[in-house]
């Protein structure tokens, strides 16, 4: 990996955490937007914490899986917008249901978005021009 794909991807990935962490500030500390979510029988407050570990780990998986793709195959960028969608439309789908009321709800389903769109529109355009695959 060159240093100057591995630069961009990992901006890429500052910028999606930097992004949900604003998202989160802005709607839990300014808007006063309660983020809580039930798991099981208990409820718990989503923190800024939080936050910044699930978009890594968002981003840091989706990059570890697109550096694979493109060692297995020449048609990497369609195998991993893909498949990124797909986990994307799964992740609304699944991760704020578990928010307790609408705000907390519509909260997580921002930052899944919002999250998940910087890392498909930006990971795989982080290769430098000319790049094969």
């Amino acid at each position: 990996m060159t240093n100057n794909l591995l630069l961009n991807r990992a901006a890429v990935t500052a910028s999606a955490i930097v992004v949900a962490v604003v998202e989160f500030a802005l709607l839990h500390s300014v808007a006063g937007v309660d983020v809580a979510v039930t798991s099981g029988s208990s409820t718990r407050q989503v923190t800024v914490a939080a936050v910044v570990v699930a978009a890594a780990v968002a981003a840091l998986a989706g990059w570890a899986l697109l550096a694979a793709l493109e060692r297995a195959t020449n048609r990497s960028r369609v195998w991993w917008t893909s498949i990124a969608v797909a986990v994307l439309l799964l992740s609304l789908v699944v991760g704020p249901t578990g928010g307790v009321g609408a705000g907390a709800k519509a909260t997580l389903a921002l930052l899944h978005l919002s999250v998940g769109l910087i890392l498909i529109l930006g990971l795989p355009r982080s290769r430098p021009a000319g790049a094969n695959r």
